[in-house]
């Protein structure tokens, strides 16, 4: 096993077995809305995804939305149908909520009720008040709620959910991460009917891994600058600082950057260790080591299993490269049949989603 391939499947590891027993069985699945900037990505996900998912339907509660959405490649040939016959299908197990910010807690709130399994698009309300009673409903019905924070699943980020977890970085002491990009003038003005902005919109993302790393900041201080390059009247140029007992946080979200893409990154320093991700969904970057991380491979010996220990990170510098999925949000929905087909662990309950909406809306200086 070359290293590369080692290092995937090290940090595929907690999710591989689920996902291969998960493979019997499709998960029937329709689609609530089509506004958001993934809904149509989502679609595609499912929909290659043939051993995993059958989808029964779309239904777009928004006048005139439909008319456009029909016409695109990710939604050819799918039946279009009421929300109220959407849920009404008792077949369907989950339902992928694909609204309007302003519309998405109601949406999924109703597909809640109706006993559906819920993937729910980032950041899942424009108001933390509906966002926290939809969420504790769901945990309190024993249904599952995945929000679309495609960075879990990401391999870079489970390493380095995996480092934190397992005590190679030793204690965080500071974060600094950034996912912008050059807004062009729709987009700009999409961002202006958005509460936030970008920095609630996209940097949500960084949002909810800060908080499973540290959990809820203690106190949270936003900047917002224009930056001219466009008519729009926001802040389009936003910066966060969390602080915490030991660590300090800096998130950027900079619609203004022309190299946006490229520059966004998360890097982590802790007493122990440090680890950059770099550009940040691309599965590359540098886990850096004040000692060496043991673990433990099975291998045969004649016609014995044998248990050894190998150094699977060495004290100094790791460069990595793991394999990327096909999809972008492909491991989403991989993850999602595997819970609900397997029992996997899930990993992200309601407390850390509500932390993370009401922390999403302090980074952009609003009052959850």
């Amino acid at each position: 096993m070359d290293r590369r391939t080692f290092l995937t499947a090290a940090t595929l590891a907690p999710f591989a077995s689920a996902f291969a027993a998960g493979r019997s069985g499709r998960i029937r699945v329709g689609q609530i809305g089509t506004s958001h900037a993934h809904a149509s990505g989502k679609m595609d996900s499912v929909r290659s995804l043939t051993e995993l998912y059958e989808v029964v339907g779309v239904a777009e509660p928004i006048a005139g939305r439909q008319a456009a959405a029909r016409g695109a490649k990710s939604y050819a040939g799918l039946p279009w149908m009421s929300e109220a016959d959407l849920l009404a299908d008792e077949s369907v197990e989950a339902v992928l909520v694909e609204t309007t910010l302003a519309d998405s807690a109601r949406a999924a709130m109703s597909a809640i009720a109706a006993g559906k399994h819920v993937h729910l698009d980032k950041p899942g309300a424009d108001r933390h008040p509906d966002f926290r009673k939809m969420r504790l409903e769901a945990e309190r019905r024993g249904l599952t709620l995945q929000m679309g924070y495609m960075l879990r699943h990401n391999p870079a980020f489970v390493l380095l959910l995996r480092a934190q977890r397992e005590g190679w970085l030793g204690d965080i002491t500071e974060i600094d991460a950034s996912m912008g990009k050059l807004a062009d003038a729709r987009v700009m003005a999409q961002l202006g009917s958005l509460p936030g902005h970008g920095m609630f919109e996209l940097a949500c993302h960084l949002v909810d891994i800060v908080v499973k790393l540290l959990g809820a900041p203690m106190s949270v201080h936003y900047l917002g600058k224009k930056t001219g390059l466009l008519a729009a009247d926001l802040p389009d140029n936003q910066l966060a600082v969390l602080e915490y007992p030991r660590a300090t946080v800096t998130l950027r979200c900079n619609h203004g950057d022309p190299f946006g893409g490229p520059h966004r990154r998360f890097r982590v320093a802790g007493t122990k260790g440090a680890m950059v991700i770099d550009p940040l969904e691309s599965g590359k970057g540098v886990l850096r080591l004040s000692d060496n991380v043991h673990s433990k491979v099975c291998e045969t010996v004649g016609d014995k299993a044998v248990m050894k220990q190998v150094t699977e990170y060495r004290k100094g510098e790791n460069p990595f490269a793991l394999k990327m999925p096909g999809g972008r949000y492909d491991e989403e929905f991989r993850h999602l049949h595997a819970v609900l087909r397997t029992g996997a662990p899930f990993g992200w309950d309601a407390a850390h989603d509500i932390a993370v909406h009401a922390t999403a809306l302090r980074c952009a200086g609003l009052e959850p």
